[in-house]
């Protein structure tokens, strides 16, 4: 079958939903791809570097209409393109259905299959194909960078001949992917950075990024499905506003990320909000495509308040980056064709067992299936609640404390049975044997109390470090060796060549993760 992606036509609109890495990758899966000419070159693709790679250029966007079975897009079909569309036709695209039901109902009429790219579920094994997470990261990252283009000053303080230059406070409302890539950005940018969530489980991953979360005393989780935000009671918009009232004076850049989807924006930033702020702050929206989460963004557009602060309200942050959008959003959807291929022959199967594909697909064969059923796989599940009394700490210190003395009644009950077996096997075994049997009870006692009580989520960095206790094992062994006896310097040989591959193994992982925290 023939996969083509024609030149998004919304004005503004730089991606393309193929790019000639992806396009490598879709051949292999036994399609042939083709691409209307120029397509691509807003994202820095030629139409020869698809050449290179097998794709066929065709002249005009009616031309690659009519001879594809598969169409991919960034934006949903317009109604211009409307007519193009062919019964039996698969098209892949961001859809937004439930904002977007006069183009879904269009589309049912022309009996096509539809995969909505702003669909898919946030479950573990979708990950590779949630572009949404894609394009939210380049979005946050782009804000940072277009805020610092309207800020008249430094992001990082600075001391120099001149003067004391104070860095800029930066205010993140909403800790999503978004969020986190903005909050990252703005951080190696040397900015103090402060953000916000409903949701209570964000705050470890914002501190760990260096920002510093700002706690609402308020007792509530603002966690919905799927890990998005779920809608704020009153009495918790009334504290929030409460806490941003209290920031508005000191923040320099707001960056406002909230959304719910299906939902209009939040509003989270109110005229009385801008009005508190200095002259020459910014406030960069990325909620402005769904009517802002600040009460004076202007869509695509920069507005200036009667106080001097920026508003933006751009809708295209990831086209204005896209060559790196396109990459992460071709690679999105070629993961998606992976997912529809199973046996690898260039012919789609839409699965409506499999989980990804069911939630993806908004139509079947001109059938709505939108809204899909809950995943049975859930992404982030959810703390139960239950109706119990809360403890003191004073209760909390006491459980402690007795779990504490239960452990330590229980080991001196293990250790007095070990002692008496080890002095009843004494009465019958040779001295020699003793000496390095107490010496193996004693290793297996040390070895429990130091690894075996620690988290399981601590597992492999400890024992990266504790293998080296292995050269205990090395040494035992190499002593071992002065026995006459062949088997057991054979036996002790062994230990050595595998107590050694431990502690090589141990500092390998060791420097491995490291690594992981290391800014290249």
């Amino acid at each position: 079958m023939i996969i083509g992606s024609p030149k998004e036509i919304f004005k503004g609109e730089n991606r393309v939903a193929m790019t000639p890495e992806s396009a490598k990758q879709l051949q292999k899966l036994g399609y042939q791809c083709i691409l209307e000419k120029g397509a691509g070159a807003n994202s820095n693709f030629s139409d020869k570097d698809f050449k290179n790679v097998g794709v066929k250029i065709v002249k005009d966007a009616n031309e690659l209409w009519k001879q594809s079975d598969i169409i991919l897009k960034v934006r949903g079909p317009e109604k211009s393109e409307l007519s193009k569309i062919t019964s039996k036709q698969h098209i892949i695209s961001f859809i937004w259905p439930n904002q977007n039901k006069p183009l879904l109902n269009a589309l049912k009429k022309k009996k096509v299959t539809v995969q909505a790219m702003d669909m898919i579920p946030r479950i573990s094994r979708a990950q590779k194909m949630d572009a949404l997470s894609s394009m939210a990261n380049i979005a946050g990252y782009r804000a940072i960078i277009e805020a610092g283009n309207q800020f008249g000053r430094f992001f990082t303080g600075q001391i120099t001949a001149a003067g004391k230059v104070p860095p800029a406070k930066i205010l993140i409302i909403g800790a999503g992917v978004a969020g986190l890539a903005a909050i990252g950005t703005a951080q190696s940018m040397g900015a103090i950075v402060r953000a916000f969530d409903v949701r209570p489980e964000v705050a470890e991953q914002i501190e760990s990024m260096g920002a510093e979360f700002l706690m609402l005393d308020f007792k509530t989780d603002g966690t919905g499905e799927g890990g998005y935000a779920k809608p704020a009671s009153k009495e918790f918009i009334k504290k929030e506003m409460e806490l941003f009232k209290k920031q508005a004076p000191e923040i320099d850049i707001v960056i406002t990320t909230a959304l719910i989807p299906g939902m209009p924006a939040p509003k989270l930033w109110p005229k009385e909000m801008v009005s508190l702020m200095k002259p020459g702050s910014v406030i960069v929206d990325l909620a402005a495509e769904q009517g802002g989460n600040c009460e004076v963004t202007v869509p695509n557009k920069i507005i200036e308040t009667k106080n001097k602060v920026k508003v933006i309200g751009y809708t295209d942050l990831p086209s204005r980056m896209a060559t790196q959008s396109s990459s992460l959003y071709s690679t999105n959807i070629r993961h998606m064709i992976d997912e529809l291929t199973p046996k690898k022959d260039g012919k789609p199967f839409t699965n409506m067992e499999d989980d990804v594909i069911r939630g993806a697909t908004v139509l079947h064969e001109g059938k709505i299936t939108f809204p899909p059923p809950k995943p049975k796989i859930v992404a982030i599940a959810k703390h139960e609640t239950k109706n119990t009394k809360e403890k003191t700490p004073e209760e909390i210190v006491l459980e402690q404390i007795n779990a504490e003395k239960k452990s330590g009644k229980l080991q001196i009950i293990l250790l007095t049975i070990g002692a008496c077996l080890t002095w009843f096997i004494g009465f019958f075994a040779p001295s020699e044997f003793m000496q390095h049997f107490i010496v193996f009870i004693l290793s297996c006692f040390v070895g429990y109390q130091v690894i075996w009580n620690v988290s399981h989520s601590l597992h492999t960095p400890l024992m990266a470090i504790t293998n080296a206790i292995s050269s205990i094992v090395i040494i035992g062994a190499l002593l071992q060796m002065r026995f006459e006896n062949d088997i057991v310097s054979l036996l002790a040989l062994v230990s050595v060549f595998i107590a050694t591959i431990n502690i090589v193994g141990g500092f390998m992982v060791t420097k491995r993760m490291l690594s992981m925290f290391q800014r290249s």
